[in-house]
């Protein structure tokens, strides 16, 4: 069975007809309602994403349908209480290959969760909820806290942060854009706050 043949037909042809990746924008980077059908929108292996309740303008995340749960590259982790609820404050370094750029984030702990990792190895994680922004799809997602500095990417997008509505072609790459992450960055790598 071709790659066609398993996309519903009111996708097919939206997923066979792409223009360049390097495109400012994807055609169908905004899911659209018509009647009952939703088109979903159509990211790459690889996409700019935005954690705006954490501060993070830009962060490349692999998008990795065969992990059930996002993950952030969070060290420096630190638990306290506010108001009688568990809060984490930790340090991402949201740059591939650049650890001069450090954004200090805080959330609610949501949850203490084991985790079983590609290498079949279980630790435990603490998960946080926070929004997601993938071209104009905005979604509160649930993301652990992971120690990913001998990973090239900063950050995985799992499945659970994909339904409904997002279909992923692996042979596209930032399908929806992409964002100058160094300009977005600029006042860390001078020192400055932002």
């Amino acid at each position: 069975m071709s790659e066609q043949d398993e996309l519903p037909s009111s996708v097919s042809a939206a997923a066979t007809d792409h223009t360049n990746a390097s495109a400012s924008r994807h055609p169908d980077a905004s899911p659209e309602v018509t009647g009952e059908n939703t088109v979903p929108t159509i990211i790459g292996w690889r996409e700019w994403v935005s954690l705006p309740e954490l501060g993070l303008p830009a962060i490349k995340a692999k998008v990795d349908t065969g992990a059930r749960t996002s993950a952030v590259h969070a060290y420096d982790i630190k638990r306290e209480k506010r108001h009688g609820q568990d809060w984490l404050l930790f340090s991402v370094q949201p740059i591939q290959r650049d650890s001069s750029i450090v954004r200090r984030c805080e959330a609610p702990l949501v949850d203490i969760r084991r985790v079983t990792d590609s290498g079949g190895h279980t630790d435990e994680r603490y998960f946080i909820s926070t929004q997601l922004q993938l071209g104009n799809l905005v979604r509160q997602i649930e993301v652990t806290l992971s120690q990913r500095d001998d990973m090239l990417f900063r950050m995985l997008l799992g499945r659970t942060a994909m339904v409904p509505g997002i279909l992923v072609n692996p042979s596209e790459s930032f399908s929806l854009g992409r964002l100058s992450a160094r300009l977005l960055y600029a006042d860390d790598a001078t020192g400055t706050d932002s």
